[in-house]
């Protein structure tokens, strides 16, 4: 099998293109949907539920098309997408913040680690009601509990790439007699960039889910609030909607970090 591949290679013949490859793996991952798709026809079709728990597709694509001609689905998105970008950003910044900072001093990782893994362990959205109490349901507690969402696993990952860091890179750096500064900038950080990534994909999933539940409970915007007008109105096919759009906003954003990732990683390579 070998010595035919070579062989097709150098008459030309590529036995598998990149973009082949890539068309049968998103085919593939097409399938369960399309089977769900399937199965969800056939049970609205067949009477099994009643249409007021469980609306028909094509009811379904009816209002997803009306919210978003109408703007209110794309609305209520730019509201969620805004509050998750401002309290992911400050989570993240405070989480790489405190990961360097464990990372590189032993005393600060003493003093600090032990309070904060406990902290990590407090869920999500089991401050909301004592954030409550402390500055109300407006967007100053949303804006809290995204940041929380995103502070631990990026603090968290940035410390175990920093202390995962060869200590072959570190010895290079003192060979070349580099500064505290020039060993952080050029050898520490950039071995901690996959761990780093790895936190800010982490940190961005968990800050989406934390910010639909807090829409859920204390919102009169967004995507979390219209699943709850949905459910109180009895509109199960606004709901659906809504739950699509999470999904896909969620999906979106995690894929685009892999890709960013990957072209990190693929020039780290070139470099080397």
């Amino acid at each position: 099998m070998t010595a035919f591949l070579e062989t097709a290679g150098h008459a030309g013949l590529h036995p598998a293109q990149p973009w082949r490859k890539r068309l049968i793996i998103a085919g593939t991952g097409l399938i369960l949907p399309l089977v769900l798709i399937v199965l969800w026809w056939i049970a609205s079709a067949r009477g099994w539920l009643p249409e007021q728990i469980l609306p028909p597709p094509n009811y379904v694509y009816q209002t997803a098309r009306d919210m978003i001609v109408s703007g209110e689905l794309l609305y209520h998105t730019g509201v969620s997408l805004r509050r998750v970008v401002i309290g992911f950003a400050l989570g993240a910044s405070a989480g790489l913040v405190l990961g360097i900072a464990m990372g590189l001093s032993e005393r600060v990782e003493d003093y600090v680690k032990p309070l904060f893994l406990a902290f990590a362990q407090i869920p999500t959205l089991g401050w909301i009601p004592l954030l409550m109490l402390l500055v109300g349901i407006e967007e100053t507690l949303k804006i809290i509990i995204i940041a929380k969402g995103a502070i631990v696993p990026m603090a968290l990952n940035t410390f175990t790439g920093i202390r995962g860091v060869s200590p072959k890179y570190l010895e290079v750096g003192r060979a070349l007699r580099f500064s505290r500064w020039q060993t952080l900038r050029l050898v520490v950080l950039p071995g901690a960039v996959p761990a780093m990534f790895t936190g800010i994909r982490y940190g961005l999933t968990h800050s989406w889910t934390s910010l639909v539940g807090v829409e859920l409970l204390a919102s009169s915007e967004g995507l979390g609030y219209l699943l709850v007008w949905g459910r109180q109105m009895f509109w199960l096919d606004t709901v659906i909607v809504a739950m699509i759009a999470i999904g896909l906003v969620g999906f979106i954003m995690d894929k685009s970090l892999d890709r960013t990732e990957t072209l990190i990683q693929r020039w780290k390579r070139q470099e080397i």
